[in-house]
């Protein structure tokens, strides 16, 4: 239910200042419950079941949660099951299925109703399976795949490095023209423009993932002569707005492909993408 990121280093927070005092240091992980000043509303089955204006983000790790005061929940549709689930971070939640009229989404809202300590107590607050919902709306615009981070940060640059992507001794793409993208927490992800890649290599992929700060990504697989890399590269043909800069363009996984800036081969990073 909760997508735990480890982090060592809880020091990285301390720039942050008055708003991180709510952050506590928990089995080695940074976890905070604060105040959203957005309208966050939730849709399910052509009903808003969480309307609220006083909504509050809880952060575990990289994936936040929205979570709603039971007051700004249309608690009637919520049907509690004899289902449950241990956190060690927050205690025992009970589960949710949610009716409304014929249509039933299974275990998909939860609640700790016993705070395992005083400094987080999310007991009033229920949240929701994001998939299982129909929409969810920061203000009058909707968003997908999770809420945003407000400690994450992305920043796009137009470069005039060389970068060239090796992979089976091929070269697959190089550009004097790349755009760089730094998200905190990842390694730089080089895309190139589409006429620096040799697309006689690369293959249409059924694989799309969803990115809330991007969009929807599409995928390729290079395949040269008999050999396959799949799902090696991705490309947004579609970014949400504040992405722009990388429409169309296309970038390869640094962790699986031999990748050289300025002439120099980059360290394979490792991570869940490796």
């Amino acid at each position: 239910m909760l997508n735990i990121i480890r982090n060592k280093d809880n020091k990285i927070h301390k720039f942050m200042g008055d708003k991180m005092k709510k952050y506590k240091a928990r089995n080695g992980q940074m976890v905070g419950f604060e105040h959203v000043p957005k309208w966050i509303r939730v849709l399910f089955d052509n009903r808003f079941i969480a309307d609220s204006k006083k909504a509050k983000l809880f952060l575990p790790g990289a994936v936040p949660y929205y979570y709603f005061s039971k007051q700004d929940v249309e608690m009637d549709m919520l049907k509690t099951t004899n289902k449950s689930k241990e956190s060690k971070l927050l205690g025992e939640a009970v589960i949710y299925d949610i009716k409304s009229g014929e249509k039933i989404a299974k275990e998909a809202a939860w609640n700790y109703p016993e705070p395992v300590s005083d400094d987080l107590d999310i007991s009033d607050y229920i949240s929701f399976d994001w998939q299982q919902m129909d929409g969810w709306f920061e203000e009058a615009e909707e968003i997908f795949v999770h809420p945003h981070n407000p400690y994450h940060r992305i920043d796009i640059l137009q470069s005039t490095r060389h970068v060239k992507v090796v992979i089976m001794d091929e070269v697959i793409a190089e550009t004097n023209a790349p755009v760089l993208l730094f998200e905190t927490g990842l390694p730089t992800r080089y895309y190139f423009p589409k006429l620096d890649v040799r697309s006689k290599y690369l293959q249409k992929s059924k694989l799309k993932t969803g990115c809330a700060y991007k969009g929807w990504a599409s995928y390729y697989t290079v395949k040269i002569g008999k050999q396959e890399a799949k799902n090696v590269c991705w490309h947004y043909d579609f970014p949400a707005s504040e992405m722009s800069k990388i429409a169309t363009l296309i970038a390869f996984f640094n962790e699986r492909v031999d990748i050289y800036v300025d002439g120099l081969l980059q360290e394979k990073p490792r991570t869940l993408w490796s």
